[in-house]
C-alpha cells in the first residue's frame, strides 16, 4: 500500500467515526429533538477547540453477533477542548451507536480522560446519553461503570465534575451524575432512574411513565437529583459553559475573577426601605440578591428544589462567590429536610474549590412537626451545620432580619467560623420570636393580669426593643458590625479583597464523619 494510500485510509475512517452509528442513526436523533454527541460538543466547547482521543476504538465482544456490528469509537466521544479559552476534559455518548449503551471499550475511553483531567488538573464535563449497561458484555459493561464510579469519587473535591444528561440515564448509569458537583437536565427529553416504568410496574405494581418518574422536572422539583432544568439542549450547553465560568480548574487554583463587571442592577438605596416593618410580612430574598451581587452575575443552583433556600453562584466586583440565603416567600425561610441538605451540599462544594460563602440570613427556625422530626431533621440540619464549621474559605455572614434558635448558629455565625458577620438594623437575634418567648418567660404574669392581651402587647413591645435587635450580640462581638442596607454590597467586596489571602488550619485527619 503506497503512502497515499495510507493517508487516504485514515481520512476515510476519520469520516467513518464522525458518522458514528451512519446517517440513518443520526436522522432518527434528529428527528427526536436531540442534537448529535459531536453537534454537542461543538455547542459547549470554544469553536475548533475540541481535540479527539480514542476515535478509533471499537468493541471487543464476539457474542450475539456483535462481531459483525462494530463502530469506530463505540457510542462514546471523548476528548478535551476549551470554555473561555480554559481547559476541559469531556466525553459525550452516542446514542446512535447501540443507543450510546456502555461496554468495556466504551467506559475505558471515559475513564482515560477522567484520568487525564485528574492529572492536569482540568473539569471534567460528560454528556449523558444512554440505553445503560451494554447486555451482551454482562458483567464487564458493569465493570466499566464501577471504573468510572470509582474515579468520580478520586475526582471530587478536586476537580469540577458536571453532567449533562440530553437523552435516557438509567440503571448503573445514573450513579456518576449523583456523584458529580452538578446535573444539568433538559426539559421533556431527559431521564433519570434506576428502574424503568415497567420494572416498578411489575415490582410495585404502580404505573407511571417516563416522564412522571424521572423527567427533568421530577429532578428538579421533587427529588432534587438535578441542579438545573433548561428548556432545550443549546440552552443547557451554554449553561454548562456559563457554570464553568465561575469555577476554579481544580482545588489549587483560584476562581477566575471577571476582568469587566456591571454595577448591581437593583439600587443599594432600594435596600433601605426593603424590610417590611411587620415581621410576620414576607419579602423576595432575591431582591437583596440582585442588590449585593454584579448585574446579570447570579446563577441560581437547584432553583425549583427546596425554594425556602436560596444557592447560587455570583460575583461581587468580578470576585466569584456562592450566596445561600433563606427565602422569607416560602415557608417563611425555615429550615427543613430538604432545605439544609441542599445548602450543605453547595457549601462543600463551594469550598471544595475555593468560592468564599456570602450567607444572607433571615431564619425562623427549623421546620418543626412530627413528619420532621421522624424523617431526621435532626441528623439532615447537622449536615449544614457541619458543612459551615468544616469550611475554610472566606465565609462573610449578613443578618438580614430573624435569626432564630439553634438555626442562627448553622447559618454561619461567628461561632462556627464565620469571618465578617454584619447585620442590618432590622435583625432579631434571638433563641425565639419575641411573641413565643414572651408566652414563656411571662405566662404567670400575663395570665395574673387584669387585661391579659393588654400585658402581653405591652411585654412584646418591652422584650422587642430589649432583646429583639443585633446590638446584643454586636456589644458581644457575635457582630463585628451592624450595618446600613445600602451599605452591604460595599461591605461585603471589601471583605472578599481583605480575606483573600485567608489560611486556617484544620486538624490531621483522613476524613471527617459528616452525619449522612
Amino acid at each position: 500500500m503506497s503512502t497515499a494510500d495510507k493517508l487516504a485510509r485514515l481520512r476515510q475512517l476519520r469520516v467513518d467515526a464522525r458518522l458514528g452509528g451512519g446517517e440513518g442513526r443520526i436522522e432518527q436523533q434528529h428527528e427526536r429533538g436531540k442534537l448529535t454527541a459531536r453537534e454537542r460538543l461543538e455547542l459547549l466547547l470554544d469553536d475548533d477547540s475540541f481535540g479527539e482521543l480514542d476515535a478509533l476504538v471499537t468493541h471487543r465482544t464476539t457474542e450475539f453477533g456483535l462481531d459483525d456490528e462494530r463502530y469506530l469509537g463505540d457510542g462514546v466521544v471523548t476528548g478535551h477542548g476549551t470554555i473561555d479559552g480554559r481547559t476541559v476534559f469531556v466525553y459525550a455518548q452516542d446514542f446512535t451507536v447501540f443507543g450510546g449503551s456502555l461496554s468495556e471499550a466504551h467506559a475505558e475511553k471515559i475513564c482515560k480522560v477522567m484520568d487525564l483531567a485528574m492529572e492536569t488538573g482540568a473539569p471534567i464535563i460528560g454528556l449523558a446519553d444512554s440505553g445503560g449497561a451494554r447486555i451482551q458484555e454482562g458483567v464487564v459493561s458493569l465493570g466499566g461503570y464501577a471504573e468510572i464510579f470509582l474515579r468520580n469519587t478520586l475526582a471530587s473535591g478536586v476537580v469540577p465534575q458536571i453532567s449533562v444528561v440530553l437523552g435516557p440515564c438509567a440503571g448503573g448509569a445514573v450513579y456518576s451524575p449523583a456523584i458529580t458537583d452538578f446535573t444539568v437536565m433538559v426539559d421533556g427529553s431527559s431521564y433519570m432512574f434506576v428502574t424503568g416504568p415497567t420494572v416498578v410496574k411489575t415490582v410495585t405494581h404502580e404505573e407511571i411513565d417516563l416522564e412522571g418518574l424521572g423527567g427533568a422536572r421530577v429532578h428538579n422539583e421533587v427529588s432534587g437529583v438535578a441542579h438545573f432544568l433548561a428548556p432545550g439542549e443549546p440552552q443547557a450547553l451554554e449553561l454548562t459553559r456559563r457554570i464553568v465560568g465561575y469555577l476554579p480548574s481544580n482545588n489549587v487554583d483560584l476562581p477566575p475573577r471577571a476582568g469587566e463587571w456591571q454595577p448591581p442592577d437593583r439600587a443599594g438605596d432600594a435596600l433601605d426601605s426593603l424590610i417590611p416593618d411587620s415581621a410576620q410580612r414576607s419579602y423576595d430574598m432575591h431582591q437583596v440578591v440582585r442588590g449585593i451581587v454584579d448585574a446579570g452575575s447570579f446563577t441560581e443552583v437547584h432553583e425549583h428544589f427546596a425554594r425556602n433556600v436560596i444557592c447560587g453562584l455570583a460575583r461581587i466586583e468580578g470576585r466569584p462567590v456562592g450566596i445561600v440565603a433563606q427565602q422569607p416567600e416560602v415557608l417563611a425561610g425555615v429550615l427543613d429536610i430538604d432545605a439544609s441538605d441542599k445548602a450543605g451540599r453547595f457549601v462543600r462544594f463551594c469550598d471544595c474549590f475555593n468560592i468564599p460563602l456570602v450567607t444572607l440570613v433571615d431564619v425562623p427556625g427549623f421546620l418543626p412537626g412530627v413528619d420532621q422530626e421522624h424523617r431526621g431533621i435532626i441528623r439532615h440540619g447537622a449536615k449544614l451545620l457541619y458543612a459551615y464549621s468544616e469550611a475554610t474559605v472566606p465565609k462573610l455572614t449578613v443578618i438580614i432580619r430573624k435569626a432564630y434558635g439553634g438555626a442562627y448558629d448553622v447559618m454561619s455565625s461567628k461561632h462556627i467560623g464565620g469571618d465578617l458577620n454584619f447585620a442590618w438594623p432590622t435583625a432579631e437575634i434571638a433563641v425565639m420570636g419575641v411573641d413565643g418567648a414572651v408566652e414563656i418567660i411571662f405566662r404567670d404574669r400575663i395570665a395574673d393580669a387584669a387585661d391579659g392581651d393588654a400585658e402581653r402587647e405591652q411585654l412584646v413591645a418591652e422584650y422587642q426593643e430589649r432583646f429583639a435587635n443585633p446590638y446584643v450580640a454586636a456589644a458581644r462581638g457575635y457582630v463585628d458590625e451592624v450595618i446600613l442596607p445600602s451599605e452591604t454590597r460595599a461591605r461585603l467586596a471589601a471583605g472578599l479583597t481583605v480575606l483573600e489571602g485567608k489560611r486556617r488550619a484544620v486538624p490531621a485527619r483522613k476524613h471527617g464523619n459528616i452525619p449522612l
